[in-house]
């Protein structure tokens, strides 16, 4: 049963992971977008809001749709002081119910009262009240979209949680992304000014 569980785990891993690098383009968009239209803005002394609300839809896709791709990397927002001083085995408990009792009620509770929001937006063609908005609804959509895909990497988080408890894998908590750009950074001027790291 295990396994099963661990490739449906793999499997919303790799979901998450594609679209997270998938939002990469959408941030080059928006800025792109945003620069061109502030370029025309201060230029040509025109505008126009369909340009704004897309850097608007770009911004929320790019932040909605990622935080499943968010969760994956353990890039979230942690109680690090807390929990640093504890053993691998708590930390994995603490993972376990937060998710079970903190993460997943939200994040179901706000996909499920988003959905009717999307519903009455795309059934009545709701359009922006700004003059040349665009349409509402794949605005909408983003949040329950985004809130399913938090739910399923939750939902992989706890699997792979309970699985290091069982002794089946190692610690997932314990991802090596790499140095952060702030540390790369550091280490840079550290070696201009010929300090030992």
């Amino acid at each position: 049963m295990m396994k099963l569980c661990l490739g449906l785990s793999r499997a919303i891993d790799a979901l998450n992971e594609q679209i997270g690098k998938f939002t990469y383009w959408l941030i080059l968009a928006a800025v792109l977008i945003s620069t061109g239209n502030a370029i025309v803005r201060y230029t040509l002394n025109a505008s126009s809001n369909s340009w704004l609300e897309i850097q608007w839809y770009l911004f929320s896709f790019v932040f909605l749709i990622g935080a499943g791709y968010t969760l994956l990397h353990n890039q979230h927002v942690r109680i690090d002081i807390l929990t640093g001083g504890l053993s691998a085995r708590a930390k994995a408990w603490i993972d376990i119910l937060g998710t079970l009792f903190f993460l997943l009620p939200m994040a179901i509770a706000i996909m499920w009262l988003s959905w009717p929001v999307f519903v009455d937006a795309y059934q009545s063609h709701e359009v922006s009240t700004n003059a040349g908005g665009l349409l509402v609804w794949p605005g909408r959509l983003m949040v329950p979209a985004g809130f399913l895909l938090l739910i399923l990497q939750g939902l992989s988080e706890l699997i792979k949680r309970v699985a290091f408890l069982q002794g089946l894998i190692p610690d997932p908590g314990e991802k090596d992304e790499g140095p952060t750009d702030e540390e790369m950074l550091a280490e840079e001027l550290r070696k201009q000014r010929g300090e030992a790291a």
